[in-house]
């Protein structure tokens, strides 16, 4: 895991008041690491264009331009006139080594964004927004120093300074911000960096079920109850998931025969052996309040998903500990309605997802919340894990059903609510990074018969 900030500017003031770093230095160590990248995967020779700004942005920019003068081709427009004291600074340095600039864009072979960084808030100009329009245009590979300006600046690569911030991980820039690298100040990132209660999830924090014993038998590893309602195809795709996930029984809750597997079962009451349950999956109006209240008076841990969101008794399953809830943002939308913390649009969540999760948990910090997306956030209490693997491959009808039942599976085996949210997200990013097909051809048996090679 490595940590998410909100802001880094009290980690920059850190390395100036306690390791006698200027603000000087680390812009050159963020150049240093800006022109390392570019020598380490571009030839020398070639025509690079930085268009920079008037701030510090623009002055890594400029710094970026001196250093690799000579072993490159560097151009630079300057967007704005240059008004920081460092900005400043570097215009003159750049300009006393002989780096050569521009009054007009083109086309070349890289272009880096040095135009506004993460202290630039407001509406871009119309002059800025036609700048970064010609960029986005032109077929080079684009280059953004710390952040895209604006989130207008669509980058292949997003080079960021001393860590991680938070608002590189909101859905809303995916597509904008490429892949992300974190470039060093001078000290190692264990020094510069303080701890975060927002996490970035690696692939490596995947903990998948654990069978190392032998001496087991089918009762070791849980028994997960799936409460099937009127879209039975659901509950079916979250058993056989969570079944595939290692939980050595599934039964189906259901009124009525369903054309189930033959390896999950089936039941009218809940088997008195069950672990935890999932509830929500195409559920509809199959079952009474009364007889889900019935299903759920326990305290077995809790999967929730879909259909519930809209049920009345949500509140009171909320309530409860030992409960995941697996949300996209229009259920999501609805879970904050229902439990009377705010009404907005989809719209108004996708802008920011952080900040609704963190109020959500806020109020409900013994659940686990799974708000699902391109960037999938998990939050429980204070602490909000990011899975950055979220693929449009996964948006097809199911995936948050086999979803639901990985998570659910990892609950009936006896994984903590946080632990098995973070492995079941994990787990199912992973098994849509792994599929081969074309990339709108998957389906939820697709996921489910990819477990068993994870």
């Amino acid at each position: 895991m490595q940590n998410i900030f909100d802001e880094v500017g009290s980690l920059d003031r850190k390395c100036y008041e306690e390791f006698a770093l200027s603000e000087d230095l680390l812009m050159e160590h963020a150049a240093d690491g800006m022109a390392d990248f570019i020598k380490n995967n571009y030839s020398r020779g070639a025509t690079v264009l930085v268009v920079c700004g008037g701030g510090n942005n623009g002055a890594d920019g400029l710094a970026l331009a001196r250093i690799l003068h000579k072993d490159y081709e560097v151009k630079v427009f300057m967007a704005k006139e240059a008004k920081s004291e460092m900005a400043k600074l570097q215009l003159l340095r750049s300009q006393k080594v002989g780096v050569s600039f521009v009054d007009q864009l083109f086309n070349t072979e890289i272009i880096v964004d040095a135009i506004l960084g993460t202290g630039f808030s407001g509406e871009l100009s119309s002059e800025l927004t036609q700048t970064l329009e010609t960029l986005n245009n032109y077929k080079a590979v684009k280059i953004a120093c710390d952040i895209p300006s604006g989130y207008k600046f669509n980058a292949d690569y997003t080079l960021t300074m001393g860590g991680l911030k938070k608002s590189l991980y909101e859905d809303k820039v995916k597509d904008i911000v490429g892949e992300i690298t974190v470039l060093d100040l001078g000290v190692a990132r264990e020094i510069y960096e303080s701890d975060s209660k927002i996490k970035l999830l690696e692939e490596s924090d995947l903990q998948l079920p654990n069978r190392k014993k032998q001496n087991t038998h089918k009762g070791s590893y849980g028994h997960l109850a799936v409460i099937s309602g009127e879209k039975t195809g659901a509950s079916v795709m979250s058993a056989q998931a969570a079944f595939r996930f290692g939980t050595a029984l599934v039964t189906l809750l259901s009124n009525e025969n369903i054309n189930a597997p033959y390896e999950i079962m089936q039941s009218h009451q809940l088997p008195s052996s069950a672990s935890a349950i999932a509830l929500g999956m195409g559920l509809g109006v199959e079952f009474s309040q009364s007889e889900l209240e019935r299903f759920v008076s326990n305290g077995h841990p809790l999967l929730l998903d879909a259909d519930i969101f809209y049920h009345p008794l949500l509140s009171s399953l909320l309530g409860r500990k030992n409960v995941v809830i697996t949300p996209h943002p229009k259920e999501f939308c609805e879970v904050l309605k229902q439990c009377n913390l705010v009404e907005i649009s989809v719209e108004e969540l996708q802008q920011s997802r952080f900040e609704y999760a963190q109020l959500f948990s806020k109020h409900f910090p013994q659940v686990t919340l799974v708000l699902k997306g391109t960037n999938v956030i998990i939050s429980q209490g204070e602490q909000i894990f990011v899975n950055p693997y979220g693929t449009n491959v996964l948006a097809k009808g199911g995936s948050g059903d086999v979803l639901a039942g990985l998570i659910a599976g990892l609950l009936a085996q006896g994984y903590a609510p946080l632990d098995a949210a973070i492995s079941g997200s994990l787990a199912h990013t992973q098994l849509a990074k792994s599929y081969k097909g074309a990339d709108f051809s998957l389906t939820p048996i697709d996921l489910i018969d990819g477990i068993c090679k994870l």
